[in-house]
């Protein structure tokens, strides 16, 4: 069974081969990477999840969990608070399964366990957003009670929006 654990340095590792097997750049969704992080050193990637940890500096803050299971990250969450610019933009959760680990309902899972956290923190109304040719990720937010709202172009290519109301 999976787990949704706080970034760690001891899965410093397990990390690079989620990372790998996407490929290079930083676009796994929930994991807060940015292309100016150096997750390949031991230090850089140290510094890294201190960031995930720290308190947001930010308008919204943010909780990042990676979903592992037998010491291997199979994906990243993340459940963004506030009402700011990106957040309008990303939406409130955003998440990443890397390839060898979809359609096994890790998604789902790890979402709906999201939820519930958000639900226990009085957040009230989320927004999560997927690209319009992701069928996996249409049918993760639809299975989780999300509502369909309409297909946006955010000047980056469109997404579809989906409403929580919790």
């Amino acid at each position: 069974m999976p787990e949704l654990v706080r970034p760690d340095v001891r899965l410093h590792s397990a990390w690079l081969d989620a990372h790998a097997e996407w490929g290079p750049g930083a676009h796994e969704d929930g994991f807060g990477l940015r292309p100016t992080d150096d997750v390949d050193s031991p230090a850089g990637f140290a510094a890294w999840v201190a960031r995930l940890s720290a308190p947001s500096t930010t308008t919204h803050s943010c909780t990042y969990r990676w979903i592992v299971q037998d010491g291997r990250v199979l994906g990243g969450i993340a459940l963004r608070q506030g009402d700011d610019e990106y957040v309008r933009w990303a939406g409130h959760i955003g998440y990443g399964i890397r390839p060898s680990a979809r359609r096994r309902g890790h998604a789902t899972w790890a979402l709906a366990r999201t939820l519930d956290e958000a639900r226990s923190l009085g957040l009230t109304r989320l927004l999560a957003v997927c690209a319009p040719d992701n069928p996996g990720s249409v049918r993760t937010l639809e299975h989780c009670g999300g509502i369909f709202e309409r297909v946006d172009d955010t000047g980056s290519g469109p997404v579809r929006r989906y409403w929580f109301d919790l």
